[in-house]
């Protein structure tokens, strides 16, 4: 069963510390500590970034991190895909798991950070998952064709090579379907396809409609498989295997 586990230690202000691009930033009680284009932690000038996205502040016993922008949403899980969130605008939540990694997107460019917290509340419950079918990878209840995994390895392989090291520009879906030796039409239909199959299990941000662009769509659905470690770095060699 996926879950969470308590541990019951009396702590006093825990050890707040994050890193990005191989950097250590450690915010001090009460903060706030601030993270986006003019912050206390300025990951970069791309104008599509809030001045301020996140900020980190210590009240009541625990360290809370809270978006404060307007637009971006943030990804967020404890890295081994057990527990994961979307943090949208005007949302806070309280920094409970030893590591989170946090992904969010801005423009062309999607920035991963993770954030360790040394007497944090809670661990993640190891998940064991059954796989009874090699053509298919199964998280909770969806099943991924072979070539719908290729899709998503290719959306992610830049998240997937750089790892923690801050930023990467995800491919366009043009250059993805290039990488795969595919029609942008098929690659197209077959992004419906995954999207829809995510959507429909709750995963958030997956719908087209008014405002919600592609680009945020494949955003969004590179994020999720990277966090819930739908793909990971050992299925890169399948984008150059035979077909």
């Amino acid at each position: 069963m996926t879950g969470v586990e308590m541990d019951h230690q009396n702590a006093t202000t825990p050890d707040l510390r994050i890193e990005f691009c191989g950097e250590w930033f450690e915010p001090q009680a009460p903060g706030p500590f601030t993270v986006g284009r003019e912050a206390d932690l300025a990951v970069d000038e791309n104008q599509y970034l809030h001045r301020r996205l996140l900020s980190f502040t210590y009240e009541n016993g625990l360290w809370w991190l809270a978006n404060v922008g307007q637009t971006i949403g943030v990804s967020l899980s404890t890295g081994d895909g057990v527990y994961q969130a979307m943090l949208g605008p005007g949302a806070k939540v309280p920094v409970v798991f030893p590591r989170l990694v946090l992904l969010f997107t801005a423009g062309p460019f999607t920035y991963e950070l993770a954030v360790h917290c040394a007497q944090a509340a809670f661990h993640s419950a190891s998940v064991v998952a059954d796989v009874d079918d090699p053509h298919q990878m199964t998280i909770g209840s969806v099943a991924l064709t072979p070539s719908q995994k290729l899709l998503v390895i290719a959306l992610c392989e830049p998240l997937l090579r750089d790892g923690l090291a801050g930023q990467s520009q995800l491919p366009t879906s043009a250059q993805a379907a290039a990488r795969l030796g595919w029609p942008l039409t098929t690659f197209n239909r077959k992004l419906d396809a995954v999207c829809d199959k995510l959507d429909r299990e709750g995963v958030p941000g997956l719908r087209g409609g008014v405002g919600k662009l592609a680009t945020n769509r494949r955003a969004r659905l590179a994020e999720h498989a990277v966090l819930s470690r739908l793909v990971t770095p050992l299925d890169l060699p399948l984008l150059d295997a035979p077909s």
